[in-house]
């Protein structure tokens, strides 16, 4: 059966990315027996710009008709002034929701070349392998009511809403659960129980989930330490789960454990295994159009959709293998370069990586 890929540059850096994935799989496509056909939307600032919204109904189709998404990033200063129905952010927001895309998948793995890029010392991260699983479609940026007031005396607030269903937080545990029987066995579930019932809720959910799964030891830990145990300790995670705020900050705080940002992919899942993939990193709209740009989170991301959505786990092998290979071959573009290292280019390395999986196939 060929698969339906939809392919959403975004903004600033994204376009660039994202044909560094186009690369990659017309590789696979080519060279390793993949099926698929590619089709190009827009998403985020520059849906705006070409449709008037940021998540225009007809990339909504295309999304609906797709096997999987691999988006590049969405959003950037020239936006900022819009209303917040209009800005580019809205628009990823509102096709997780479209979509059912309420499991967040972001692995954080160290590649052992890059021990050395990371922000904590090797003895501290060496060997560092953790799966962050986030709930995606509920929490406070989706939660009602929302918005800016004015108060009898005349000054202004902002609130949010901060709320969590049982079947919500059911349905991210199992996947939670699920995801630490095929890791390493340990699920730690972060949250906020001391002060925000929402988070009580969620910890007496997590504790009715535990029966089901007798091979998965679960912990619980309030958000505040787990950021400290982050830097502190990060080997004695190996999958988290929690909700949308808190997964937000605390897989980017992850990502540094890991040398650069750049190098973190994710998967955002439905129920049945369909996904939009995606690099952690935002448009860096600061190195837009300077063709710097790290595309190694993108590429993973690819292998992650081979992986999870295209039942393709060899391929996905394959992509992983040659990362780690252009790595071993001392490749690196500016984020991950250190003093004095010689860094190159999105293109460049999206070749090295193209051409170590045709070379390891040969």
């Amino acid at each position: 059966m060929t698969h339906r890929l939809l392919m959403l540059p975004g903004d600033h850096v994204g376009p660039e990315i994202l044909a560094e994935a186009d690369k990659l799989l017309r590789c696979l496509m080519a060279d390793f027996g993949l099926d698929a056909e590619l089709e190009y939307a827009n998403l985020g600032g520059c849906a705006v710009d070409a449709e008037g919204e940021p998540f225009p109904r007809s990339t909504q189709r295309l999304a609906e008709e797709a096997d999987a998404l691999i988006l590049g990033a969405v959003g950037g200063p020239q936006w900022d002034g819009l209303d917040r129905d209009r800005r580019p952010e809205t628009g990823l927001l509102a096709i997780r929701s479209a979509l059912g895309l309420f499991a967040n998948l972001r692995p954080a793995i160290l590649f052992p070349e890059l021990v050395d890029a990371s922000s904590l010392r090797p003895d501290v991260v060496s060997g560092l392998d953790i799966l962050i699983v986030r709930e995606l479609t509920g929490g406070i940026y989706f939660g009602q009511p929302r918005g800016i007031r004015t108060r009898e005396d005349g000054t202004r607030e902002g609130y949010n809403t901060l709320v969590y269903g049982t079947d919500e937080i059911e349905r991210i545990g199992r996947a939670a659960f699920e995801a630490a029987a095929r890791h390493n066995g340990s699920l730690c579930s972060v949250d906020k129980a001391n002060v925000l019932e929402s988070s009580e809720l969620w910890r007496e959910v997590m504790e009715s989930l535990a029966p089901a799964y007798p091979n998965v030891r679960l912990s619980h830990m309030y958000v505040d330490n787990a950021a400290m145990q982050l830097v502190r300790d990060p080997r004695q995670f190996d999958v988290i789960v929690t909700g949308n705020l808190f997964g937000d900050i605390l897989s980017d705080c992850a990502a540094m454990l890991t040398g650069s940002i750049g190098m973190l992919p994710s998967a955002s899942l439905d129920e049945r295994g369909r996904g939009l993939y995606e690099p952690v990193h935002g448009s860096a709209p600061d190195i837009s159009g300077e063709g710097v740009a790290n595309p190694l989170a993108t590429l993973l991301s690819v292998a992650m959709m081979l992986r999870h959505s295209l039942d393709e786990g060899a391929l996905a092998d394959r992509v992983e293998r040659a990362v780690g290979r252009v790595l071993a071959d001392g490749h690196r573009t500016a984020d991950l370069a250190g003093p004095g290292v010689a860094s190159i280019g999105t293109v460049a390395m999206g070749d090295a990586v193209v051409n170590a999986l045709r070379e390891a196939r040969d």
